[in-house]
């Protein structure tokens, strides 16, 4: 079956060749499914300088694992600024959110390719790369088989594997574990991932825990807080400045119910709340707004509103959540009032802001074991106890300080993950090397 499946996806896309012309058309995917398959692929390479380094191909699926590589990729120009690095993006946020991000320290930025039968082996014929770095997931059988066919290392970064993802690994594990086995080095974020790995049968010696990358993020510096610059950020968003805000990000269907209703009881003891409501999906701020409504709050979106002012802001835009995050008085993390898996609770904890998340974080189930342990987060089973926490962050300055230092420590203890990856690809890149990388 799997020697077939090049052949396969072939047959296939012909087949769909008309809704793929008809989808080329839509606005959504204009201009990107010709880029996916590799149509002006070669003119953008070539009108790149000469190569005066290795070529390292890196590969993220969305704003989330966009968002992850940053701080490898500034590591990996800082010890190895010869090198010419490519960074390829499946879906369009993602694209937006690394140009924002990356454009400065990175060659290239490409659609990454479908996994048809020629157009995985046309884009490794082009770039050439001496390195493939994967970021977290968007495995593709045939793209890594043309990577191994041609002898080029490969390591999957900031490994993790969810609960629903393990199922499925387990289910089809004569498709995915010579997917898996393919890789030079799969580097996991916890032991846990790497067990899971071991477990369905990757040779341990390829298997390595170096932690998660967002641990190293540029946010932290190290420097204090820099109270003016968070006011003027706050203004910028349409808030006061004194009031407190409370930040929700990354939030899932019937989530968004429990934090309006959480929110209006809160407004009735603390009345000048102010709260930014982040869904996962942009696309359902209409229904969001229409959900704030029925609660009897009215609210503006960033996206049609940026001159408004008011209490309640729906960021409905790509790449800023981390930095409203910065401005608030307490978090929660979305996602984990339902059963999601939760999201990443690096990001607040890194702007030391106490961190509140549901009871579903089994995506990121060491990290939030962490973060209780130090003290810098707790977890709640419901809107009741939601409420009792936030209240208490909010109105016990001791708490919120308490729980703000921890955050941030339990994060800062954690940092060093850029290096450790470096460490661990640069025996397979030849000439690079950590001297000149300063963390």
């Amino acid at each position: 079956m799997l020697p077939l499946y090049p052949l396969l996806t072939t047959v296939l896309t012909l087949a769909l060749l008309p809704v793929l012309v008809v989808l080329a058309c839509r606005k959504k995917y204009c201009g990107r499914i010709g880029n996916r398959l590799g149509w002006g692929l070669a003119a953008q390479v070539a009108s790149l300088p000469p190569a005066k380094g290795p070529t390292v191909w890196i590969h993220a699926l969305s704003v989330g694992e966009v968002t992850s590589a940053v701080p490898l990729v500034h590591g990996l120009r800082a010890a190895h600024p010869q090198a010419r690095i490519l960074f390829s993006v499946t879906t369009r946020a993602g694209d937006e959110v690394a140009r924002k991000l990356l454009t400065p320290h990175v060659d290239l930025i490409l659609a990454a390719p479908v996994d048809l039968g020629w157009v995985a082996p046309y884009f490794v014929q082009v770039i050439r790369p001496d390195l493939f770095l994967l970021v977290e997931t968007d495995f593709w059988w045939h793209w890594l088989r043309c990577l191994r066919r041609q002898h080029i290392p490969t390591v999957l970064v900031n490994g993790r594997i969810s609960a629903a993802s393990m199922t499925r690994y387990c289910r089809f594990s004569r498709f995915f574990l010579p997917m898996f086995r393919s890789f030079s080095l799969l580097a996991m974020q916890t032991a846990a991932d790497a067990d899971q790995m071991a477990a369905l049968g990757v040779e341990p010696d390829k298997v390595a825990t170096l932690g998660n990358l967002k641990f190293d993020t540029s946010l932290l510096s190290g420097a204090a807080v820099n109270h003016g610059a968070l006011a003027i950020q706050k203004e910028h968003y349409g808030f006061a400045v004194a009031p407190p805000l409370w930040v929700c990000g990354s939030t899932h269907r019937g989530e968004e119910a429990i934090l309006f209703r959480v929110y209006r009881q809160l407004l009735e003891q603390i009345t000048d709340l102010q709260l930014v409501m982040a869904p996962r999906n942009i696309e359902r701020a209409v229904e969001i707004v229409e959900l704030a409504g029925q609660h009897g709050l009215a609210c503006r979106r960033w996206s049609l509103d940026r001159q408004d002012r008011g209490p309640l802001l729906i960021l409905d835009t790509i790449g800023e959540l981390a930095g409203c995050y910065a401005m608030a008085d307490v978090a929660f993390v979305g996602g984990s009032l339902v059963a999601s898996g939760g999201h990443n609770p690096i990001e607040p904890a890194a702007t030391a802001v106490p961190v509140l998340f549901g009871p579903h974080m089994e995506d990121f189930a060491e990290i939030a074991a962490e973060l209780i342990r130090c003290g810098g987060a707790s977890q709640v089973d419901s809107g009741d106890s939601l409420h009792n926490q936030i209240h208490r962050i909010l109105t016990d300055r001791e708490r919120r300080r308490s729980m703000s230092e921890a955050a941030r420590a339990c994060v800062v203890g954690n940092r060093g993950v850029v290096r450790r990856h470096l460490a661990a690809i640069v025996p397979l890149l030849p000439g690079m090397s950590l001297s000149q990388w300063k963390p």
